[in-house]
């Protein structure tokens, strides 16, 4: 099987996703991405012209990524179409337990970003629409789906935050309150 290394503009995504996700995008510096990745400064900015251009790719990545991860943890809870929304907490219990977790990328972004950066507005955007969207499909077609989606999407970053702050034993447990309810459980 011919496993073949990753590129550089691999590697310097990948990098970047990690200390950004874990230190900040403010602390996480471009000569540090270039040293850790093992890259040519050259080759950095031939990959990435600029460190918002990385940051844009590194939101996208990781917007395709954890959609992907929370679709399945859901489907492992025992998700289905239109079943409720009890799997959202064994689901993001999972994330939560991550020795990795450090809260959403995307509310970290728009915390040290917000609008300075442009697009990065548009990407949490679309990124937490995307995440309703799946939250939707886990509630009954009727009327007040995506009201009731929109309610448990707000409750889902509420419990992030919470989880990223004091833990996700209470974060864990105000949401299934919250989702309780809602009465789409």
């Amino acid at each position: 099987m011919d496993v073949s290394a990753p590129s550089p503009r691999e590697r310097i995504l990948l990098t970047a996703h990690d200390l950004f996700y874990r230190d900040g995008l403010r602390a996480t510096g471009i000569d540090r991405i270039i040293a850790e990745s093992g890259v040519a400064k050259l080759t950095f900015y031939r990959c990435f012209p600029s460190k918002d251009e990385l940051v844009r790719t590194f939101l996208d990545y990781r917007h395709e990524r954890w959609m992907a991860w929370f679709v399945d943890a859901l489907g492992r809870h025992g998700a289905v179409s239109g079943g409720g929304l009890a799997p959202l907490v064994p689901a993001l219990g999972e994330w939560f337990a991550d020795p990795l977790f450090r809260g959403c990328a995307f509310i970290n972004a728009m915390a040290e970003v917000g609008t300075a950066l442009p697009g990065v507005a548009d990407i949490v955007q679309n990124h937490k629409q995307d995440m309703q969207q799946v939250i939707a499909g886990l509630l009954p077609a009727g009327a007040r789906q995506q009201a009731l989606a929109g309610a448990a999407a707000l409750a889902v970053d509420g419990a992030i935050v919470k989880a990223q702050m004091e833990g996700s034993e209470a974060a864990l447990a105000g949401l299934g309150l919250l989702l309780d309810a809602l009465g789409a459980s």
